[in-house]
């Protein structure tokens, strides 16, 4: 590894000096700029490399990469295999960027949105590039190492941290209770998945399939709260969930076609259809309102 460090030393030092992020996008960055080749720009993990590497889950590493993206530190350029699947992810580290705590104006020069730029304080800034950052983040090209930039973090409200421990609290009250172990963590880790993106409901149903689904099982068998969220399982599940729920819906299409087609012909079999079926054929356009009258039917 010592190699390898030598030749990142330039982005490592660089990442370090970078302000103003969370911790945990820091760490993210800190290792990214630990796998940068400075001879030939190469910085290419895969995305399981990275999050071992970090020490937190997918779901997490691509959350906190976004955030990277977003203040322009980092850009994600998709790569193939070479036999037609996709392969790890290019990184490309903009070591011209940092953020820190003069990002604001305090009346005084500032570009737009109150941002200071380097022309303002000696800087040699690219107009082209500044423009291609997002203004909302505070960012701007740095070749000054004297000047950062902080983006404006608004912090959580209490009712809002208070919001989101009642729905962790929520579904890990579905886990059965014989196997929830270690709370303070299990529950770190929910709020982790709904940060993350993941719908409560989608969370809650998977928890209640596991629940169901184990509910035989001895305990040498279960699986505790603290790990079963951690590592993840709920994906599994979860994925279960949404594939039911395409099944239904091309179920409830294929039945409505039908439906179409008897309201079409005029089918005997017409006087079944339920007004809120009617609805729905109208609402799915696939008969006219001519249609429904010719065929005996109201809306």
């Amino acid at each position: 590894m010592g190699w390898l460090k030598a030749m990142s030393g330039m982005a490592l030092i660089w990442a370090a000096n970078v302000k103003g992020l969370k911790p945990a996008a820091k760490i993210v960055l800190i290792q990214l700029a630990d796998f940068h080749n400075k001879e030939t720009g190469q910085c290419n993990p895969s995305a399981q490399r990275l999050a071992d590497e970090c020490e937190m889950g997918r779901a997490t590493l691509f959350r906190h990469m976004a955030t990277l993206e977003d203040c322009g530190l980092v850009t994600r350029h998709a790569r193939g295999d070479g036999d037609g699947g996709r392969g790890a992810n290019q990184y490309e580290l903009h070591l011209d960027i940092t953020l820190g705590p003069s990002a604001r104006s305090k009346g005084g020069g500032s570009g737009q949105n109150g941002v200071a730029s380097q022309n303002e304080t000696g800087g040699n800034v690219s107009k082209t590039r500044r423009k291609s950052l997002k203004a909302e983040t505070g960012v701007v090209p740095n070749r000054d190492t004297n000047l950062t930039i902080e983006p404006t973090i608004e912090p959580p409200t209490r009712e809002r941290v208070v919001a989101e421990g009642e729905v962790a609290e929520k579904v890990l009250a579905a886990y059965p209770p014989d196997r929830v172990r270690r709370k303070a963590e299990s529950l770190r880790w929910i709020r982790e998945a709904l940060d993350a993106g993941t719908e409560v409901e989608d969370l809650l149903q998977a928890v209640k399939a596991y629940a169901t689904e184990s509910s035989g099982f001895t305990r040498s068998k279960v699986c505790f709260s603290d790990n079963w969220f951690k590592s993840g399982r709920w994906h599994a599940y979860i994925e279960d969930i949404a594939r039911s729920r395409e099944e239904t819906k091309a179920r409830q299409a294929e039945a409505l076609a039908g439906l179409a087609d008897w309201v079409t012909d005029q089918h005997p079999l017409c006087r079944h259809i339920t007004p809120g079926q009617v609805d729905a054929l109208l609402a799915a356009k696939l008969v006219t309102q001519a249609q429904i009258q010719a065929a005996g039917l109201r809306s």
